[in-house]
Formats: C-alpha cells, structure tokens, sequence
C-alpha cells in the first residue's frame, strides 16, 4: 500500500507540473510577445524623418545563427547619433523556426532606433513565412522616408516553387502609383536578379519595373553572405549586397539632395 500511494503521489505530482513539461512543435506559430513590427516601426521613421533632406540608414542582413554578432550589431548601432534607421534583408532564421524569429526580434528591439525587416528564403522554410508574416507583416512593403520610398520586396521565388506571385508584378505597379509624394526610391530586396533563388525568367522585367520608379537611386539585396557592388544591367543602377552578421560589418547609405554615398562599418 505504501508503494502504491507513492507511485499515485507521484503520478499526481506529474499531471500538476505537467503544463511546464509540454514543448511545443518547434514550427508552431503561437507568438508570444511583439508583433507587427514593419508597421509599427515605418510609422516611427515617416514621422522622425519627414522634411528631412538627409537620410542615413543601415543595411544589415542574414542573422541567421549568428546571434551573438547580431547583438553586438545592436550594441555598435546604438553608439551611433546619426543614423535614422536599420533595414534588415531577410533571413532572420536558418530554418524558418518559429524561436529562431523571435531570438532575433528580441535582440533587434533592443535598437534605439527603428527597424523593419524583409522575408528571405530561409525564412519561408517549415512555416516561417506564417511566422514572419505575424511579427513583422507583410511580404512586400514601402515607406518613404524624407523624399525617398524605399520598396521592399519578396524576391525569393524558388521557395515557392513558381506557386506564388514573386516577384509581385502588381504589388510593384500600386507603389510606382503615388510617385507625387516623393522624388527619389530605393529598391530593397534579399534576393537580386540572377541568383539562384530568384525568377531568372523575369529579372529583365523585373528590373525595368523598379526603373519606372522616380530616380531609382540604387538597390539593396542580402543572400550571398559577402560585401557585393554589381552593375547587374550594366546601365549604372548599383545592386549593393550586404554581409551576413558572421562577417560582423554592415553598411551605412546616407541619401542627400544631391546622390548617395556609403560606407562599410566594421564592428
């Protein structure tokens, strides 16, 4: 009798912790803590940044594992007083894991300034497109910060198999509709024309689509892991690529009135 009541005391103890045992799928998409942050955060840089004639930002991209280097990136930021905002280029995760994002999200709320942050192909593995879409929104986006719009776009077309509009033709016409309220664009993607992710049956078109933009100044793409400057058209629109965080540098754009400039940040 006595084994007995211990076996029962313990098979109780079990059912009463049991909620602090259960591990959820590492693919399930609960999300605890914030959400939405593209909109939330293009908000913040419209308002800080409008009128403004100068814009600098940071570009920055494939968090990926490496998040030691991507919280030494948050550190090195926020030393900075000049910079108006961080644009991510997308893999967040290596996996597409739902913890992966948040790891991430949590490290990067830590920026003094605002940030929004695209799609990349990893990210779309398992159900992490449903992961990005909940913390961050939508796959395409625009802001316009001072008199710049900066277009973001899904341009990760081999993960969806061609099933999936990518990139978005019609996404890219609605924003080139309102060209009034601003004078100069920047295109941001993870992927750029004629790598292995992207719809290489469209990049000519694709190209000529972001050109319709007012003065597409240069575009921005992540993926490859190195520093990139490739004149991909040979008609002077610089895609620029960015480093992964393992290579610990970033690269600052400052936009003014009369061009661009940038630089590699070391940190």
């Amino acid at each position: 009798m006595i084994k007995r009541g211990i076996l029962i005391g313990l098979c109780l103890g079990f059912l009463l912790t049991g909620c602090d045992l259960i591990e959820y799928h590492p693919y399930d998409v609960r999300i605890d803590g914030e959400t939405n942050i593209n909109l939330k955060n293009i908000e913040k840089i419209q308002q800080q940044c409008a009128g403004k004639d100068t814009i600098r930002f940071a570009f920055m991209g494939d968090s990926q594992r490496w998040y030691d280097e991507t919280a030494d990136f948050v550190k090195h930021i926020n030393k900075q007083d000049s910079i108006d905002f961080v644009i991510h280029g997308g893999d967040i995760s290596d996996f597409g894991i739902t913890k992966e994002f948040l790891w991430i999200r949590d490290i990067m709320q830590g920026l003094r300034i605002p940030y929004v942050a695209l799609i990349g192909n990893h990210d779309i593995l398992g159900n992490g497109k449903e992961v990005f879409e909940q913390v961050y929104g939508d796959e395409n986006f625009a802001f316009i910060a001072g008199n710049t719009k900066f277009v973001c776009m899904n341009t990760n077309a081999l993960e969806y198999d061609y099933s999936h509009p990518v990139p978005d033709f019609d996404f890219i016409s609605r924003e080139a509709a309102d060209s009034a309220r601003y004078s100069k664009t920047v295109a941001v993607m993870h992927v750029k024309p004629y790598d292995d992710q992207f719809n290489n049956n469209v990049a000519r078109l694709f190209h000529a689509e972001i050109k319709k933009f007012p003065s597409l100044q240069f575009a921005l793409h992540a993926h490859n892991h190195k520093l990139q400057t490739t004149d991909v058209f040979k008609d002077g629109i610089i895609y620029y690529g960015c480093a992964s965080m393992k290579q610990r540098n970033y690269m600052v754009f400052t936009l003014t009135t009369n061009g661009y400039s940038y630089e590699v940040v070391n940190y």
